[in-house]
C-alpha cells in the first residue's frame, strides 16, 4: 500500500510518532489510510451539512476496514461573491481546490480518497485533483438544496436575482421583493436550479466517479447520508480491486458527461470544467466537439431557469440515471465505462426507470432534438463563444442590434438598471475574461436585471466572462480570444450591429474586414487591474475560455 511509506518499517519510526501524536493506534496504522477530503465550511450554505457527510463517510470507511483521515478543501459561494470584487476569486479557486488537495493527498501517501464536495468550483476542482493523484477515490456531494416557495409558486435563487430587476422597475414591490428573500433559499444544499454545481455533481455521475443519487438526492434527505455511508464503504471495494480514477475518467466518460450535459441543459460552466478535467487526462478537448454531441442528443430537461422544475423533481422522476437510460435507448452513451460502482454505464443504468415524463421527457419526445449548450463561432469569437441553448426564448434564438459596450461589469449594470439599456440591443461586456478580469466574473447581476426588467425576450448579452448556470436568455459567454489580448471584442464599437444565429452556430460583427484591420492596428493593451497576489499570479499562467481556463506556465 501507498502509506507503507510513511507506516511500515524502522525508518518510519519517526512518522508512526507523529501518527500517535494523532491518536492513532497500531491497528489503525495497520489499515489502508483514507483521506477524506472536507469542504465543510459556515459561509457557503451547499458546505453548512458536509461535517455530517463527511462523518458518515468516515463510518463507512471504518465499517469497511479502513482508517479515516479528513483534510480540508476550500469553496466559495457564488451567489455571496456576485457583483464584487469576490467573483474575481470565484474560478481560481478551482486551480486551488486542485492544487492544495494534490499536495495534501501526495504529502502524506493516502491509500485512496473520498471527495466530499458540493458547489461550482469546488467539484471540479476535486475531480482535476482525483486525476492527477490517480489513487483510488470516490465522490459524494451535500446535495441540491430544496426549491423555495413564492405565493403558491417553487423559486430558486435565479428567481431571487431576477426579482430585484423587477424591483428596479417598479414590477414588484419591496414587500414581494422582502418576500423573495425570506423564502427563496429555504434549506441547506447547493441552489436548487441546474446551477453550475448541480450541473457538475450530476456530471459526476455520469463521469462514473460518484454512486447513483450523488447530483440529484435533496441535501436534506436522509437518503443523503445513506448515500455517504454507502461511498465510504465502496472507497474500500475500489481500492481492493485497485480501480483508479484514470480507470473511470476515460475520453468515452467524458464524451458521456458531455452528451448528458446537453439533455439535462447544464450550466454553460461546463464547458470550462469538461476541459479542464480532460487536460487531466491528456485529453485535448476542444470545444467544438459541443456542437457534433448537441446535433445528435435531444434536450430532455428544462431545470431551473429553462423551466418550472427543479433538481428534487429531478430526483423523484429517477434522477441522473433515468436521464442515461433514456439517451441510451437510441445508442448516444459508451455504456462500457467503469464507475466508481465496480459496474459499467450499462449495468448501472440497466433498470432505471422514468417516472415522470414531464420532467423527463421520453427520448421521442424532447423539448427539442438538439441539445442544451451551443458554441458559436464567427468574426466576433473565432475560438468559439458558448450559449444555455435551452434557456434563450425562441425569438432571440436570431438576433441583430446594435451594441452597448461596457469595459466592466458595473457599468452595464448601471445603465441597465437607470434604463439606457432597450429592446433590441446587444449588450456587450469586455475585459472580463480569464486574464482581463482576472478571474472570469459570472455576469449573474446583468442578466438577471435583464430578465426582471422584462427585457429576456428583447436584449442579448455579450462577454468574455461568464454566466452563473442561473442565467437565461441570450446569454453568449467565453468569447474567445478575449479582449486582454486583443481578442475581436475588444474592437467592437458603440452602436456596431451585432448578429446572434443560434441555430446555425454563429456570432458576427458586422464591420468589414478592413475596418476591424484599421481597429487592430490601433488597439493597445490595457494595464493590469490587479499585480500582485494570487489574481496576478493566476493572470499571469491562466489561458484562454475556450480551452478551461487551465493553467500553463508561460512560454511554454
Amino acid at each position: 500500500m501507498r502509506s507503507d511509506t510513511v507506516t511500515r518499517g524502522k525508518q518510519q519510526a519517526p512518522h508512526r510518532s507523529l501518527f500517535n501524536a494523532l491518536g492513532l493506534t497500531p491497528e489503525e496504522m495497520d489499515r489502508p489510510l483514507v483521506g477524506i477530503v472536507s469542504s465543510y465550511n459556515e459561509i457557503v450554505p451547499g458546505h453548512m451539512n458536509l461535517d455530517k457527510i463527511v462523518n458518515a463517510v468516515k463510518q463507512g470507511v471504518a465499517m469497511a476496514g479502513g482508517t479515516p483521515i479528513v483534510f480540508p478543501a476550500i469553496a466559495v459561494c457564488d451567489g455571496i461573491a456576485m457583483g464584487h470584487i469576490g467573483m474575481k476569486y470565484s474560478l481560481v479557486t478551482r486551480d486551488l481546490i486542485a492544487d492544495s488537495t494534490e499536495a495534501m493527498a501526495l504529502a502524506h501517501q493516502f491509500d485512496a480518497l473520498v471527495m466530499v464536495p458540493n458547489c461550482d468550483k469546488n467539484v471540479p476542482g476535486l475531480l482535476m485533483a482525483a486525476a492527477r493523484i490517480n489513487v483510488p477515490t470516490i465522490f459524494v456531494s451535500g446535495g441540491p438544496m430544496l426549491a423555495g416557495h413564492v405565493k403558491g409558486k417553487k423559486t430558486s435563487l435565479s428567481s431571487m436575482f431576477e426579482a430585484v430587476g423587477a424591483n428596479a422597475a417598479g414590477m414588484i414591490t419591496d414587500e414581494d421583493l422582502c418576500e423573495f428573500e425570506n423564502k427563496t433559499c429555504p434549506t441547506c444544499g447547493s441552489c436548487s436550479g441546474m446551477y453550475t454545481a448541480n450541473s457538475m455533481n450530476c456530471l459526476t455521475e455520469v463521469l462514473g466517479m460518484g454512486l447513483g443519487g450523488n447530483g440529484t438526492i435533496p441535501a436534506v434527505y436522509s437518503a443523503r447520508i445513506r448515500l455517504a455511508k454507502q461511498a465510504g464503504m465502496k472507497v474500500m471495494e475500489l481500492l481492493e480491486k485497485n480501480i483508479l480514477p484514470r480507470d473511470i475518467m476515460t475520453e468515452k466518460a467524458i464524451l458521456n458527461a458531455l452528451t448528458v450535459d446537453m439533455a439535462l441543459g447544464c450550466s454553460t460552466n461546463s464547458m470550462l470544467h469538461l476541459p479542464a478535467i480532460a487536460h487531466e487526462i491528456g485529453m485535448d478537448f476542444e470545444i467544438d466537439f459541443a456542437n457534433g454531441i448537441s446535433e445528435k442528443t435531444p434536450n430532455l430537461c428544462h431545470l431551473a431557469p429553462a423551466g418550472p422544475t427543479y433538481m428534487e423533481d429531478l430526483d423523484e422522476a429517477g434522477g441522473v440515471y433515468a436521464v442515461m437510460a433514456e439517451l441510451n435507448k437510441k445508442g448516444l452513451l459508451h455504456t462500457d465505462c467503469m464507475t466508481v460502482t465496480g459496474k459499467t454505464v450499462g449495468e448501472n443504468i440497466a433498470h432505471a426507470v422514468n417516472r415522470d415524463p414531464e420532467v423527463i421527457r421520453p427520448i421521442d419526445q424532447p423539448y427539442t432534438p438538439t441539445g442544451g449548450l451551443a458554441v458559436l463561432k464567427g468574426n466576433l469569437a473565432p475560438d468559439g463563444s458558448v450559449v444555455k441553448r435551452s434557456a434563450v426564448v425562441e425569438e432571440m434564438l436570431v438576433h441583430e442590434g446594435p451594441a452597448r459596450v461596457f469595459d466592466c461589469e458595473e457599468d452595464a449594470i448601471d445603465a441597465i438598471k437607470g434604463g439606457k439599456i432597450v429592446a433590441g440591443d446587444v449588450v456587450v461586456i469586455r475585459y472580463e475574461g480569464p486574464k482581463g478580469g482576472p478571474g472570469m466574473r459570472e455576469m449573474l447581476n446583468p442578466t438577471s436585471a435583464i430578465a426582471g426588467m422584462g427585457l429576456g425576450s428583447s436584449v442579448a448579452l455579450i462577454t468574455d466572462g461568464r454566466f452563473s448556470g442561473a442565467s437565461r436568455g441570450a446569454s453568449i459567454g467565453h468569447v474567445s480570444p478575449e479582449a486582454a489580448v486583443g481578442g475581436p471584442i475588444a474592437l467592437v464599437e458603440e452602436g456596431d450591429i451585432v448578429k446572434i444565429d443560434i441555430p446555425n452556430l454563429r456570432l458576427e460583427l458586422d464591420v468589414s474586414e478592413e475596418e476591424l484591420a484599421k481597429r487592430r492596428e490601433a488597439w493597445k493593451p490595457r494595464e493590469p487591474k490587479v499585480t500582485t497576489g494570487y489574481l496576478a499570479r493566476y493572470a499571469a499562467m491562466v489561458t484562454s475560455g475556450n480551452r478551461g481556463a487551465i493553467l500553463e506556465i508561460p512560454g511554454k
